[in-house]
């Protein structure tokens, strides 16, 4: 009888295993994963920063180091409020080329912004896709909060990513804010892991879906950040949309934060997404910049076979 119920109790236990999604499975290691992790620790170990990695390789084969920490997303975060707005314009039919009217007061002086640069006195219409592309490639920060008042505020932002089953980050400040002030970039945080469940998450759903079609192709087409993710895959025919982040010091002179997280697709059909998230580098921006490209190279090449 004992021997029953012991059989029927790991039975239980198996169904439950099976009926739990992938991302909450143990993660199967083999040697190849096991030595990529000792690599990635050996960069993050000789720098003097918190460094946070996640890597999901074919949706499956999962990999984190130092996930356990709130990295600041700085604009990394655009990338979820650009799935929020797409589906903000999905559900109320709204295409890309509707327009919004900037005005003067919109630009605000002393942030980033190739908007306000671009048109300095406002007063002019510009479709949201057209902000997109500001966000997207450019990091736009008045572009940003322009779409937040108008399409997909902060809170409705972080709302919807966590109905998608993303719920180890928080949104919760704009960029006026966190110009503003500073500790409030560390508001508007996220692990590793779930920034990349979150790419997951629109890599499965861009193909089907205009919106997010749109959003990779300015993911894909993006120019800046090349120091970053991107960096090792120039000539490999490796194709990536990602999207960077960047943060001022903060009052003990480090920067706090220096990030990119995107989606890989190899020549030879395998895919990957990766977020490296740099926290407090003490380190100069593009030696920070360089951790994050010695990662990325060390993952493609556990991934493509060219090392292990």
């Amino acid at each position: 009888m004992m021997r029953l119920l012991y059989m029927m109790l790991c039975l239980a236990a198996a169904v439950g295993l099976c009926a739990e999604s992938a991302f909450a499975q143990p993660v199967q290691r083999d040697m190849w994963m096991h030595r990529l992790e000792q690599e990635i620790m050996a960069v993050t170990g000789r720098n003097d920063a918190q460094v946070g990695v996640a890597v999901i390789v074919d949706g499956r084969d999962t990999l984190t180091v130092g996930n356990g920490v709130r990295y600041p997303m700085m604009s990394v975060f655009k990338f979820h409020q650009a799935m929020a707005v797409a589906d903000m314009m999905r559900r109320c039919s709204i295409p890309l080329g509707h327009e919004l009217h900037v005005s003067r007061q919109d630009l605000k002086p002393d942030t980033y912004s190739p908007l306000r640069d671009r048109f300095p006195d406002g007063e002019i219409d510009i479709s949201v896709g057209e902000l997109l592309r500001y966000t997207l490639q450019l990091s736009d920060n008045n572009a940003c909060d322009i779409l937040f008042r108008n399409i997909a505020g902060v809170e409705e932002t972080d709302r919807y990513i966590r109905s998608l089953g993303i719920n180890d980050f928080a949104i919760s400040a704009t960029e006026d804010d966190m110009h503003r002030d500073l500790q409030l970039c560390y508001s508007n945080w996220s692990s590793p892991l779930d920034a990349a469940k979150l790419l997951e998450v629109f890599v499965a759903g861009m193909e089907e879906d205009g919106y997010l079609s749109f959003i990779s192709r300015l993911m894909e087409e993006c120019s800046t950040g090349r120091d970053r993710l991107a960096k090792p895959l120039s000539g490999t025919g490796a194709a990536i949309g990602h999207k960077t982040g960047t943060g001022d010091c903060n009052s003990e002179g480090r920067i706090i934060g220096i990030n990119d997280i995107g989606y890989v697709f190899l020549p030879d059909g395998r895919r990957y997404s990766i977020a490296v998230f740099v926290r407090d580098s003490e380190e100069s921006p593009s030696d920070t910049a360089r951790i994050i490209a010695d990662i990325s190279e060390a993952v493609y090449n556990a991934v493509s076979g060219r090392s292990f």
